[in-house]
């Protein structure tokens, strides 16, 4: 019986898609807290956007559970937000009747004024007072992709699921959103599980980054702890003196060690030869630029 008191917790996540086939990923453990941004880094075809569905409960796992505050995630629920790459906006509706929209099927006894009311806060936070009247086909990609982020938050989950959703941006409009969701998530204490290609996304982003080996028998091999302070900013972060270990760390993993990890896990001997967690179904907890490496087996991740 699950008797922890995480937020969220996965244990020994599997996916395979073809009985018979090497696993997507195998033996994936982790933990998130309430109110920590979670980014996930890893190549393609790793599992990243599986394991985010599971948690989502759009798609079930092989083998393996995950439980939001002590009970089993089994199908999708409003407790738990989604935003996709693509906006999946209702083309018919204005910025204000496609989030007015979610917030009614969340909160159906709301009468009218309070929906509206409790849209608007959203598209305010989001930059879009001016746009709410306007139809997608009237608003620029970010615009969208502000009224996805806006409609995920109105519905006021418990977790906020976001799989590359400034993959499709340009810079200048992903640097702009990017600040919008961490005044959010500031304001409003939202744990988030992010899945980003961009390193110095998740260095901006997150309380802690988790890294999976390549795939197939994909597994996060780490988890790196952000110890870069709490109100960081893009201009200005790079001069924390941990930025660049911490950073170099992520790029090499990429690089070299996530295929090392990769190798490893269908070699039979010479495990010693792999410096990361490779021995172990849990991953490590990494502190660049710190003394040690330590466990999360006997170390608490806060």
């Amino acid at each position: 019986m699950q008797t922890n008191i995480d937020f969220l917790k996965v244990e020994n996540l599997s996916k395979t898609y073809v009985a018979g086939s090497p696993p997507v990923f195998e033996n994936v453990n982790f933990d998130i807290q309430q109110g920590e941004f979670v980014c996930i880094i890893g190549h393609s075809g790793c599992g990243k956007t599986t394991i985010l569905n599971v948690l989502a409960g759009l798609e079930e796992a092989s083998s393996g559970y995950s439980y939001m505050l002590g009970r089993e995630i089994k199908g999708p629920s409003l407790e738990r937000g989604v935003v996709f790459q693509g906006h999946a906006l209702m083309p018919w509706m204005t910025v204000l009747q496609n989030i007015n929209f979610a917030v009614k099927s969340k909160y159906p006894d709301w009468p009218k004024a309070k929906i509206t009311a409790h849209s608007e806060k959203y598209i305010e936070l989001v930059g879009l007072g001016a746009a709410k009247q306007k139809r997608p086909s009237e608003l620029s990609g970010g615009m969208k992709q502000r009224v996805g982020i806006a409609r995920a938050f109105a519905i006021e989950p418990k977790m906020l699921l976001l799989d590359e959703p400034f993959g499709a941006l340009d810079a200048l409009t992903r640097g702009v959103i990017q600040d919008e969701l961490l005044k959010i998530c500031a304001s409003t204490k939202q744990t988030v599980f992010m899945i980003t290609h961009d390193v110095d996304e998740a260095i901006l982003l997150s309380d802690k980054i988790m890294l999976m080996s390549n795939g197939p028998n994909a597994r996060i091999a780490e988890i790196v702890e952000n110890t870069l302070p709490k109100n960081r900013e893009r201009a200005t972060m790079h001069h924390d003196p941990m930025y660049y270990p911490m950073r170099n760390h992520l790029v090499d993993f990429l690089v070299h060690r996530s295929k090392l990890v990769q190798q490893s896990s269908h070699a039979t001997q010479n495990q010693n030869n792999v410096r990361d967690i490779t021995q172990r179904l849990k991953p490590r907890l990494v502190r660049p630029g710190k003394e040690q490496m330590v466990s999360n087996q006997s170390t608490q991740m806060n």
